[in-house]
């Protein structure tokens, strides 16, 4: 296949995630087509947190121990905009995983104590109380909830990319997949979803699709742009806002919705704090503000729930 030439804007998302490769990245979670995206290659800086209040009745729920302890251990998975990134000092994390756990633990009169995490390393680590919770546009699936509790503040989901030149149309079953190499982050639920679904194409007697899993989002891209891989798999938002940042490739459909919370430890004592956090942001305006900020309103929720069921 041949290369696609690679736009300015494309090459900062891959110093950034390339940037990330040390310690791990996450879903690329990102906005489509708006504010996030119309001026390439750039993170939207505006303050939208800096106002809140702090939310008495939701702080009330936290445990007595952690009221008094006053902060808590965060883990972030940061990939790309509007998820989380770096800005370009390469220190600085934003997005709206950033924004929107800044926003709860000013409502909740907490600090949080940020580590950026591998976006694989986080949920196993909420169960050894290594991190008090986790962001990392963290999919609310059946299996997750076994083991990891959810407090939800986005809807995004799974959907599909791949080069101008590529024959796919709308994915609408992944038997269409069959015989393509499709390159994807591991350690996700797109990962899960193809490796469960790739006896279907034997069952139709078809070439099983190769499943390319990469540990940060330059690799992910770069695949599909050297033609190593025919399409990707990644977060709607991400995909609607990567090919706005490039040239030579295209998104082609959403696949299935999920919800994105905040991930905590199985039985944490916290859900309910942050569930109110969540919704007296929604309630004041700040959530609304955040996500048009990030250009992405179509994956705000109705309100914030507690480990629901999955989409399906």
């Amino acid at each position: 296949m041949p290369r696609t030439r690679h736009t300015a804007a494309f090459a900062l998302i891959t110093v950034a995630a390339v940037a990330l490769t040390a310690c791990g990245s996450g879903d690329p979670a990102a906005a489509p087509a708006g504010p996030a995206a119309s001026a390439k290659g750039r993170v939207p800086t505006q303050d939208v947190v800096s106002s809140v209040k702090k939310n008495k009745a939701a702080a009330a729920l936290l445990p007595p121990d952690v009221r008094a302890a006053g902060t808590l251990t965060i883990a972030s998975s940061v990939g790309t905009p509007p998820g989380a990134t770096y800005l370009p000092d390469g220190k600085t994390v934003a997005g709206t995983d950033i924004d929107v756990a800044d926003a709860v633990a000013r409502a909740l009169g907490l600090k949080l104590t940020r580590e950026v995490a591998a976006f694989e390393a986080i949920l196993p680590a909420l169960g050894s109380g290594k991190y008090d919770l986790g962001t990392g546009n963290f999919g609310v699936t059946d299996e997750r909830r076994r083991t990891i509790d959810f407090v939800t503040y986005l809807n995004d989901g799974q959907g599909f990319a791949v080069r101008d030149d590529s024959k796919l149309a709308k994915v609408t079953d992944l038997t269409q997949l069959c015989g393509l190499t499709v390159g994807t982050a591991a350690g996700t639920t797109f990962e899960v979803t193809l490796e469960e679904n790739k006896h279907r194409c034997a069952e139709a007697g078809r070439k099983p699709y190769d499943v390319k899993t990469y540990s940060d989002l330059a690799a992910v891209w770069a695949s599909l742009q050297q033609g190593r891989s025919d399409v990707v798999m990644s977060t709607i938002n991400g995909l609607r806002y990567a090919v706005e940042q490039q040239e030579g490739v295209r998104f082609l459909n959403e696949f299935k919705r999920l919800d994105v919370g905040f991930a905590f430890k199985k039985g944490t004592p916290l859900a309910p704090a942050f569930q109110a956090a969540v919704n007296g942001l929604k309630a004041d305006g700040t959530y609304d503000r955040i996500l048009k900020k990030w250009g992405i309103g179509a994956s705000a929720i109705e309100s914030s729930r507690i480990s629901p069921p999955e989409i399906k």
